[in-house]
C-alpha cells in the first residue's frame, strides 16, 4: 500500500478515530471529561469571583482609581452600622429557622398521612407563594404592613381593640414583618423537600412498628426523624444561607434600601450601600468575604454539629 495513497489515508484516519475513542472510554480519562464541565463553571463563575473579590478587598476601587491598601477596608468595617447589619441578619436567620424547620417538617407528615384529604389542593396552596416574584411580594407585604390606618394589619389590629402600629418604623415590629414574608415564600418550598424525604421512606417500617404496638407520636421519633435528617441538614443548610444573603425582601418593603435607624438593614444590603451606592468597591468585597467566611464558618460548624463527618461503621 503506498504511502499517499487513499487506502493509506483512510487507515489514518480510522486510527486517530480509534485513538481518540479509547481515550474517551478510558476509565480513568473519562470521569474528568465528564466532570469538565462543572468544573470549567465552578471556575468561571465562583472561583474566578471569588478570587477577584479577596484582591479588591485589600484595594480602593474607586471610578479610574485602584490602589493597594492593606487591611485598611476591614479595619473600615468595625462600625455601628456594620455591626448593627450583622446583628440584623443573624437574627433574621436564628427566627427564619424556627419556623422554616419545623412547620414544613409538621405539615409534610400531616400532607404525607393516609387519612389526608385533599393533599394536591393544599400542595399547590403553598408552594404558590414560591413562584411570586420577591419584589412582587415585598411591594404587597409593604402596603399590607404600612402606617395608614387603612392598611391591611393596622385594619385587623384596630377591629381587634388594638392602636395601630408603625410595623416598618419599630424594629421588633419591623423584623417581625420579615420574618412573616420569609414565612409566606418559603414554607412551600421546604414543605416539598420534606415531602420527598417521607416518599422515600418505606412504608413497610411503619407497618411493623404499627404491629409492635408503636404510637404515632413512637414512630414519627424513632423512624420519621432519623431518617429524614439528611434533608432536615439539607434544609437547615440551606435556609442559613438564605438568611444571610437577604437582601431584595428588605429593599422592598422599605422601597429602597434606607431603613429607619438601619433596623432592616442587612449584610447584603451594606455590601450593595458601600459597593454600589458609592461606589466603593473595595469595601464591598471586604463585606462580602466576611459574607463568606461567616456563612462557610456557621455551615461547616452545624455540619459537625449534626454528624455529617463522621465515618460510618
Amino acid at each position: 500500500m503506498a504511502k499517499g495513497s487513499p487506502e493509506a489515508l483512510k487507515a489514518a484516519e480510522t486510527s486517530k478515530a480509534s485513538a481518540g475513542s479509547s481515550i474517551l472510554y478510558s476509565q480513568k480519562i473519562a470521569p474528568y471529561f465528564f466532570v469538565l464541565p462543572f468544573l470549567i463553571s465552578f471556575a468561571v463563575f465562583f472561583a474566578y469571583p471569588v478570587i477577584s473579590a479577596i484582591v479588591m478587598s485589600f484595594q480602593e476601587v474607586l471610578p479610574g482609581q485602584v490602589a493597594f491598601i492593606g487591611v485598611e477596608n476591614y479595619k473600615d468595617l468595625w462600625n455601628p452600622t456594620f455591626l448593627k447589619a450583622i446583628v440584623n441578619s443573624s437574627k433574621y436567620t436564628i427566627f427564619s429557622l424556627c419556623i422554616l424547620i419545623p412547620i414544613p417538617l409538621i405539615l409534610a407528615v400531616f400532607l404525607n398521612a393516609k387519612v389526608m384529604f385533599a393533599k394536591n389542593f393544599f400542595r399547590s396552596t403553598l408552594f404558590i407563594p414560591a413562584l411570586t416574584s420577591v419584589v412582587v411580594a415585598g411591594t404587597i407585604f409593604r402596603l399590607a404592613f404600612g402606617e395608614l390606618e387603612g392598611s391591611l394589619m393596622n385594619t385587623i389590629v384596630t377591629s381587634l381593640g388594638f392602636e395601630k402600629q408603625r410595623w416598618l418604623g419599630k424594629e421588633h415590629l419591623a423584623m417581625l414583618t420579615l420574618i412573616t414574608l420569609a414565612a409566606w415564600r418559603w414554607i412551600g418550598i421546604n414543605l416539598l423537600y420534606f415531602m420527598a424525604g417521607l416518599q422515600n421512606i418505606p412504608k413497610e417500617l411503619y407497618e411493623s412498628a404499627e404491629i409492635d404496638g408503636a404510637s404515632t407520636w413512637n414512630k414519627f421519633l424513632k423512624i420519621t426523624m432519623p431518617l429524614l435528617k439528611p434533608i432536615t441538614i439539607y434544609v437547615f443548610t440551606i435556609s442559613i444561607y438564605g438568611g444571610y444573603s437577604m437582601f431584595t425582601e428588605s429593599y422592598m418593603l422599605w422601597n429602597g434600601n434606607r431603613s429607619p435607624n438601619d433596623i432592616g438593614l442587612t449584610i447584603v444590603g451594606y455590601l450593595y450601600r458601600n459597593g454600589l451606592e458609592q461606589n466603593n468597591l473595595g469595601l464591598g468585597s471586604a463585606v462580602g468575604i466576611v459574607l463568606l467566611v461567616l456563612t462557610f464558618i456557621i455551615t461547616i460548624s452545624q455540619l459537625k454539629l449534626f454528624g455529617m463527618f463522621k465515618k460510618e461503621e
